[in-house]
């Protein structure tokens, strides 16, 4: 055996799952993020540029113009498409150069030559599909698409690889100590008994110890698209509406960048609905920013390669499922895309 062939190749399912399992909605974007002007974005290390159209419907395709590379997110919104700023190229939605201005006629013209993304706007966030595949319907918690509920979408981009992010949605014990001091997870034991419980979408990690107390359950669900939520108590202070719900979801951007998305509910109506939504406009919104703020910095400092330096407990157990389901997402897709053929 020479030196060389000991080397183990990297195993395909890690990159897929390290650079953002395919096949899948992501949120790219909150709605406010996208005016009238060409937005260019990188996601799952695909370039993208974004647009709205007369009628306002969000319209995606590859960020490259066809003619000489240039970005067409530096370029014009012609409604149906977007023309490129170098020489004028217009693209339309489907990633097919409809106009080559500058001459009577181009070979490129009327071919479809950029990837394109099918787009869903719905909670406030900006949706693309990712894959070879054709797009399923898009599946959220009921707690995004219940009029019952009232909530605010909060969004960031971190400096770490979008499982670290999972991972810290799954860690049940870090509430207790990390956000020790939070006005919504200062309570409960800092010991804990965990167990698994399966869904029809997912699972569910819970402690069987505590409840109502602190960050006491979390669920993973695999509907199209990959989302955690839980609940964290609310004192009378906090004003109407039960336990605080967050609906959260994570966008690869590279291997080293990704986007946050929490939706942050109660299941609120009539005045109390108003009273929840001023209360957190002017007394709460700050808090959330400051907790987000912690797990933020704790996963930036993480030392350079943490995931394989490991030593896990049996708290872990949750992020342990949660990896082997997003393995065996990618493991999944394997056949299918080392099948596929090259795209533009």
């Amino acid at each position: 055996m020479t030196a060389h062939s000991a080397i183990p190749q990297a195993d395909p399912v890690e990159i897929a799952v390290e650079n953002g399992i395919r096949n899948l909605w992501y949120p790219v974007l909150a709605s406010w993020q996208l005016g009238p002007t060409p937005l260019g974005v990188t996601r799952l290390g695909d370039r993208i540029v974004l647009w709205r159209d007369k009628d306002g419907e969000v319209r995606a395709v590859e960020d490259r113009c066809p003619h000489r590379g240039a970005r067409l997110s530096l370029g014009c919104n012609l409604g149906d498409r977007v023309a490129c700023w170098y020489h004028g190229v217009e693209v339309d939605a489907g990633g097919r150069v409809a106009a080559v201005p500058a001459v009577e006629s181009a070979p490129m013209t009327g071919r479809k030559m950029l990837r394109s993304y099918s787009a869903v706007e719905a909670h406030g966030a900006i949706y693309l599909w990712f894959g070879e595949a054709e797009p399923v319907p898009l599946q959220v918690p009921e707690q995004l698409t219940s009029e019952a509920f009232s909530g605010f979408l909060c969004t960031a981009i971190w400096r770490c690889n979008y499982r670290y992010a999972h991972d810290n949605l799954m860690d049940l014990m870090h509430g207790a100590y990390l956000h020790a001091v939070s006005h919504s997870m200062s309570g409960g034991n800092k010991k804990a008994k965990m167990q698994l419980r399966e869904t029809d979408a997912g699972f569910v990690y819970e402690k069987v110890d505590q409840a109502g107390q602190n960050f006491d359950w979390v669920e993973f669900g695999d509907t199209g698209v990959h989302w955690m939520r839980t609940t964290v108590p609310y004192g009378p202070g906090a004003g109407p509406g039960g336990p605080f719900w967050i609906v959260g979801m994570v966008a690869p951007i590279t291997p080293d960048l990704c986007q946050v998305f929490f939706w942050r509910l109660r299941n609120v109506q009539g005045w109390q609905r108003d009273s929840w939504r001023f209360l957190y406009r002017n007394r709460l919104e700050g808090r959330h920013w400051a907790v987000l703020e912690q797990d933020r910095r704790i996963l930036e400092a993480l030392v350079p390669n943490a995931r394989a330096q490991e030593t896990l407990y049996e708290h872990d157990l949750g992020v342990v499922r949660l990896r082997r389901a997003l393995a065996a997402s990618a493991r999944h897709q394997m056949p299918a895309r080392n099948s596929s053929p090259v795209t533009a």
